[in-house]
C-alpha cells in the first residue's frame, strides 16, 4: 500500500486533488479526510461547540487518526469516521473501510504528527492564494454547510487565517511536491498519477518475484 498525504489551506483544494489522483490512478484506494476526526465535544451546548477554534491542531484526535492509518497499512480493516458540520459533532458511520493499494489522507493540519509523516511515501502541499481559498471556503460552507456569510466571516478572521499563518502555510517544508493553482490542476495530476502507477507496478512486481 502506497499512502499519501495532501495538505494546504483550507479551500485549497485538496479533496479535488485526492479525488482527481484516486480516478487517474484507477486502483482501489481510500481517501481519508482529517476533518472526519475532529474530536467529539458533544458534552458541550451546541453554542459552545461552535464557538471551538476549529482550525487548530488541537482539535483533532491525532491518536484515533493515527490508529486508523496504522491499522490500513497493516491491512486491516476500520470504521469510517463522519463529522456533522451543520450541528458541530461526530457522527461516525459504521461503514467498514478495508486497505487498499492507495491511501491518501488530506486535511489542512495532515502534517502535523510527525509519526504520520514518517509513513507518508509521497507528500503534497497545495499552494493556492489566501483569497481563492476564502472565496472557495465561502461557497463550500453556503452550499454544503448550512453556514452564512456572517459566521463564515467572522470564523475567518478570528480562526481561519490566524491558524493559517501560525501553522498551515509553514507545512510547506514539510512537502516533497508542491502542487500550484489547486486540486485541478490536470498536468501534476496526471504526472503524479503516472508517479504512483509505476510505483505500484515495482511493487506488485518485488512482491510476486
Amino acid at each position: 500500500m502506497i499512502f499519501l498525504g495532501i495538505c494546504g489551506a483550507s479551500g485549497s483544494g485538496k479533496s479535488t486533488l485526492a479525488e482527481e489522483l484516486m480516478r487517474d490512478v484507477g486502483i482501489s484506494g481510500v481517501i481519508l479526510q482529517q476533518d472526519a476526526y475532529y474530536l467529539d465535544h458533544s458534552d458541550l451546548s451546541f453554542e459552545d461547540r461552535a464557538k471551538l477554534n476549529y482550525d487548530e491542531p488541537a482539535i483533532f484526535d491525532h491518536d484515533l487518526l493515527y490508529a486508523d492509518v496504522s491499522a490500513l497499512l497493516s491491512g486491516k480493516p476500520i470504521c469510517r469516521k463522519a463529522y456533522d458540520f451543520s450541528l458541530h459533532q461526530r457522527c461516525d458511520t459504521g461503514e467498514t473501510i478495508y486497505p487498499a493499494n492507495l491511501l491518501i489522507l488530506e486535511g489542512i493540519h495532515a502534517f502535523y504528527d510527525p509519526r504520520l509523516l514518517e509513513k507518508m511515501f509521497l507528500k503534497l502541499y497545495i499552494n493556492v492564494e489566501p483569497d481563492v481559498c476564502l472565496l472557495r471556503r465561502i461557497h463550500r460552507d453556503i452550499q454544503q454547510r448550512g453556514r452564512d456569510i456572517d459566521s463564515i466571516a467572522t470564523q475567518y478572521l478570528t480562526t481561519v487565517k490566524p491558524m493559517y499563518d501560525r501553522y498551515i502555510r509553514n507545512y510547506i517544508h514539510e512537502a516533497d511536491v508542491v502542487v500550484m493553482r489547486g486540486g485541478k490542476n490536470a498536468r501534476i495530476v496526471e504526472i503524479l498519477a503516472g508517479y504512483l502507477r509505476s510505483e505500484l507496478m515495482k511493487r506488485s512486481t518485488a512482491s510476486n518475484g
